[in-house]
């Protein structure tokens, strides 16, 4: 898909400084290109890098005491029982914040897990029986009532013959057992061409299809592409700029 973007814009060539910009030149989205033209392989050693600064070393002894006590009791320091991560689920964590160059935690607090109920609550609850831990009845009834995950979407679709034959083992590797229940979106496009670049080719691709939907050309997968570039150009405006996700 051809983008006609300026990229004469004072923001995309200070962006492009430095860079061969083969595949922006094309006017395509071409990562693999942009990292082909663009690397120097490094066929060195380990002597460049520096020791551990005094800091860092006590970082990692504070991380080492929740590690040594997981190792001793074959068992996570803690976990969460009632709330499902996402990007702003929890309050900022730090191992200790005035050492801290870095910061960031998953969770507020080091070696806290959290839950990904998204993919599948039947998994997370076998964990939870296997640590001793009880899982908040609202949470449970949240993800097993009111909230689909991708363990029981998958499920739906299942005949009776594919169950009995999941069951019993003659059918493995089935796309029902994901924990995390989301595939991540390629961020290196974002840090290349832009937002504004990526949107803009979405919405071209969503014109597109046009002719097709015109013309009644496989209706059912034409609408539902149309439905997902439309809700890719739409997240990707709505949260590009508060650190939500990205749908490129």
């Amino acid at each position: 898909m051809k983008v006609d973007i300026d990229t004469s814009d004072k923001l995309y060539a200070d962006a492009w400084l430095g860079f061969k910009r083969y595949g922006l030149e094309k006017n395509e989205i071409n990562v693999r290109d942009f990292i082909q033209h663009n690397y120097t392989p490094y066929e060195g050693d380990e002597s460049f890098l520096a020791e551990a600064t005094p800091a860092t070393t006590e970082l990692w002894e504070k991380v080492m005491e929740g590690i040594r006590i997981e190792n001793a009791t074959h068992a996570p320091v803690d976990f969460d029982t009632n709330i499902a991560t996402t990007i702003t689920a929890h309050d900022a964590g730090y191992i200790n914040q005035p050492l801290e160059k870095i910061v960031g935690l998953q969770t507020d607090a080091p070696l806290k897990r959290a839950l990904h109920p998204f993919g599948g609550i039947n998994m997370i609850k076998s964990s939870f029986h296997a640590y001793g831990r009880e899982m908040d009845s609202e949470f449970e009834y949240l993800f097993t009532d009111l909230r689909k995950t991708h363990n029981q979407g998958v499920f739906d679709v299942y005949s009776p013959d594919m169950l009995r034959c999941r069951k019993s083992g003659v059918l493995t590797g089935l796309p029902d057992g994901y924990g995390r229940g989301r595939i991540i979106g390629d961020y290196r496009r974002v840090a290349l061409y832009g937002i504004r670049y990526l949107v803009r080719e979405r919405e071209l691709q969503f014109a597109d299809l046009q002719s097709r939907l015109e013309k009644g050309e496989d209706l059912e997968a034409t609408i539902r592409l149309r439905e997902e570039l439309g809700r890719a150009s739409s997240c990707a405006v709505a949260d590009s700029g508060n650190g939500g996700e990205i749908w490129l």
